[in-house]
């Protein structure tokens, strides 16, 4: 009998909220009152997520953000801005002690992005991990990811990239001169890819949180059963919810 995780399929929401409701599982999870938990969701609107310990001024261009509806929000986990709109983004967590879980961080981020890798598979696409934090097919990215260890429990989140625009993306982050501009835009579009782009056509959201679903079940040998967040966790999230969209939150640096 394989062990039964939690699947929650939240659908898309604020970049505050989705924060929130990631943090609240995670501490939901620290305490022992939820099972290992993946969960898949959307963002609307789109949003510019950026790493714990970067500066918001120096990355995001807000009057940029305000004009298109962009979102933009601090996360709980390292690495860079990550610009977030025609994607599947999943998260997990699980404790630390779990013994499906490696204690060594190269390894477990190794562990969960081979899930993900497992969710393409299924949708045709053949990648493969390039660490510490990053899914490539053909050479190009398809797939980033960033982790987090706090109250003895692995969080880890990261993005499947069903379709991108370059250009609006540089839109909304903050590059010194048009001249560096066009040089970072030409080189995203040769260094990233999307699901749309590899397949040529698109696919919708359900089709692909169905094959990270089979990824997750392949890659730890569980069953993930559909369920919802608890009353506990929906009341943290709201908590939370107010934390990410504070200024003092996102402009703390």
């Amino acid at each position: 009998m394989n062990e039964q995780w939690r699947l929650l399929q939240t659908g898309a929401n604020s970049a505050y909220a989705n924060m929130a409701i990631d943090k609240a599982m995670l501490v939901a999870n620290s305490e022992g009152k939820v099972p290992p938990t993946v969960r898949l969701y959307g963002w609307v609107p789109p949003a510019i997520s950026i790493g714990y310990f970067q500066s918001l001024v120096e990355e995001i261009d807000v009057v940029a953000c305000k004009n298109f509806g962009v979102d933009y929000v601090r996360r709980i986990t390292g690495g860079g801005a990550v610009f977030h709109d025609k994607e599947l983004t999943y998260s997990i967590v699980i404790s630390e002690s779990h013994p499906k879980m490696p204690v060594n961080i190269m390894k477990s981020y190794g562990l969960i992005c081979g899930a993900i890798i497992n969710g393409l598979n299924h949708l045709g696409i053949k990648s493969e991990y390039a660490p510490i934090n990053d899914i490539v097919t053909g050479g190009k990215k398809i797939s980033g990811n960033a982790q987090t260890r706090k109250f003895g429990t692995v969080l880890q989140h990261g993005t499947i990239i069903m379709d991108v625009d370059v250009d609006l993306m540089f839109s909304l982050l903050k590059v010194p001169s048009e001249k560096i501009k066009d040089k970072l835009i030409k080189d995203v579009k040769q260094r990233v890819t999307s699901i749309k782009h590899i397949l040529g056509k698109e696919l919708n959201f359900d089709d692909v949180a169905f094959a990270m679903k089979q990824g997750f079940e392949q890659e730890f040998d569980v069953e993930l059963i559909e369920g919802s967040l608890t009353k506990e966790e929906m009341v943290l999230a709201k908590k939370f919810e107010k934390d990410f969209s504070s200024k003092d939150w996102n402009h703390k640096r």
